[in-house]
């Protein structure tokens, strides 16, 4: 870890960080940081100012009462995600087949043979082993088991909204269901853009979202062999409140909610960014977490629902640099567990 001088942002992305600051406030008060930077003890007087802070005065709060701190050397990656909007119903209908599940009750955290501890099931034989790939899981391992809560009318759209986390199910009747990450499967996330790359048939414009999707649907299968060699699954739950929740099962907030890896990033953490899309430029907050999201310095901005959302986050891979903002005396306590800090004040 380095230290840093405070950088640019607007008042309007500080206030928005104010917010987001402050309802991450309670979980980050309570959570074990799995980084190792930051303990409860050291959030209290910062969350204890966010609640005081006038109208106005968040941009002073950030600039003053954080230490500015680069970890790692690696420069900084975002993505963006969104929250998409398909086509769906409650019950299974002609054109809406694809089942949409619920955690299953056999998907646990076990050991296995192997010595690794991860998601997985008992089998037969009361071993633990690896939980159904998706392949498995759509060929049917789970059907008929009371876990379909809903179905999607485009396995396509349905596959995305898994990538994206969450998402809303546009039914019948015109009302929304919102549908909220609950589980995956423990299997390795693969993503079908950098296959498309590896294998040089990536459609016309790119690996751009859009332009995946467009590809997939022209195939003859509908892009089903693609998605198949993504393992990864997820499981959903319904949301009735106020959503879609983070990682810190509070709501996440469109270009303020950032996710980022929590081995190294404190979640509720604020996070600086200034990268080649300025789009994404600015404060943000550590809300979320990511199945792709891993090492200090990659992050994946929320861009909330509708059309922009969805155009800026399909397109959005940014390179450029990321500060944490952390409580004063990070460093220094860093420095003293031997965490490799370094109080050299970088400009």
């Amino acid at each position: 870890m380095t230290l840093a001088q405070p950088r640019p942002f607007t008042s309007e992305q500080a206030e928005r960080a104010l917010a987001a600051f402050r309802i991450s406030c309670p979980r980050l008060l309570q959570r074990q940081d799995a980084s190792g930077l930051t303990s409860s003890v050291n959030w209290q007087p910062l969350c204890t100012e966010a609640v005081a802070v006038p109208a106005g005065g968040a941009t002073a709060f950030f600039q003053s009462r954080f230490e500015w701190v680069k970890v790692g050397t690696d420069p900084a990656f975002a993505t963006g995600y969104y929250e998409p909007e398909i086509l769906g119903s409650r019950t299974p209908q002609p054109g809406y087949a694809v089942p949409i599940y619920r955690t299953p009750s056999d998907l646990i955290r076990c050991t296995r043979a192997d010595g690794q501890t991860g998601r997985g099931r008992y089998d037969a034989t009361g071993q633990c082993v690896l939980y159904f790939t998706r392949p498995e899981i759509e060929d049917g391992v789970l059907a008929g088991k009371g876990l379909e809560f809903a179905f999607a009318a485009d396995p396509v759209e349905l596959f995305f909204l898994e990538i994206q986390g969450s998402g809303r199910l546009k039914l019948l009747d015109g009302t929304v269901l919102r549908l909220g990450y609950d589980n995956q499967n423990g299997r390795e996330y693969v993503a079908i853009g950098r296959l498309l790359r590896e294998r040089g048939i990536l459609p016309p414009g790119g690996a751009n979202m859009a332009a995946i999707k467009a590809w997939m649907k022209s195939q003859p299968d509908g892009g089903r062999s693609l998605m198949r060699e993504n393992p990864s699954f997820i499981f959903f739950r319904e949301l009735t409140g106020p959503g879609p929740l983070g990682a810190l099962n509070v709501p996440v907030t469109p270009r303020s909610t950032v996710a980022a890896d929590p081995l190294f990033v404190p979640l509720g953490a604020p996070v600086w960014l200034d990268v080649d899309r300025p789009e994404a430029d600015g404060l943000w907050v550590a809300q979320d977490t990511g199945g792709a999201i891993k090492g200090a310095n990659r992050f994946d901005t929320f861009w909330g629902a509708g059309d922009y959302a969805t155009q800026v986050a399909g397109g959005m891979a940014a390179k450029g640099e990321a500060l944490l903002l952390l409580p004063r005396g990070t460093v220094a306590q860093a420095q003293a567990r031997g965490q490799g800090a370094r109080a050299v004040v970088i400009n």
